[in-house]
């Protein structure tokens, strides 16, 4: 098991978004920010169905600090965190990082361990009763751990990128979805 040494690294700054002060994003970026909607979905028809999901890495370890404390999870827990690739035609477009208290992980909600290279977006939204919270975005710059994670093997680099994440929940059990927008979305429909 690995363990992320929560105390030594850089989070973003995450507002929800009715109280984030926004000028610099562009009405493409908003609409990528804002849909509330399946991301999976909107991607797949963005890239005329060429999308697939690329899995960087799935393991048990401490959640960021931040991460912790909306998922009201005590300090020292462990999470299921995930780390994937949305990609269309080949190009990564968002990097997600989902993750899961343990606590959450019973009954049928056990199958988010399963996943493989399936979205898990395509999971949640067919889930009849998910239910997504607030909304919180983030400008996250390249000092940031997600900057860093996200931006690993892309070539253009872009600093800051923009970010959303809410904490979603499957029978009352909650998850946290991080998707971090890539360069590559900007050449989507």
């Amino acid at each position: 098991m690995s363990k992320l040494p929560s105390h030594s690294v850089i989070e973003a700054n995450w507002k929800p978004y009715a109280r984030l002060n926004h000028p610099g994003l562009s009405s493409r970026q908003l609409s990528w920010l804002l849909d509330a909607s399946s991301l999976t979905q909107r991607l797949v028809s963005g890239c005329d169905g060429q999308f697939r999901v690329e899995v960087l890495s799935e393991q048990w370890i401490k959640p960021m600090i931040s991460e912790r404390k909306l998922l009201d999870m005590k300090h020292g827990m462990l999470a299921r965190v995930r780390h994937v690739r949305l990609l269309c035609n080949e190009r990564p477009c968002v990097f997600a990082r989902t993750v899961i208290p343990y606590s959450t992980l019973r009954g049928s909600v056990r199958r988010l361990t399963l996943l493989g290279s399936r979205s898990l977006g395509a999971v949640l939204f067919a889930d009849p009763t998910m239910r997504r919270g607030e909304l919180e975005i983030a400008a996250i710059g390249k000092s940031e751990f997600l900057y860093n994670q996200a931006m690993k093997g892309i070539r253009q680099k872009t600093d800051p990128i923009c970010g959303r994440r809410s904490v979603f929940y499957l029978s009352d059990k909650p998850l946290l979805v991080n998707e971090i927008f890539l360069p590559g979305i900007e050449l989507l429909k």
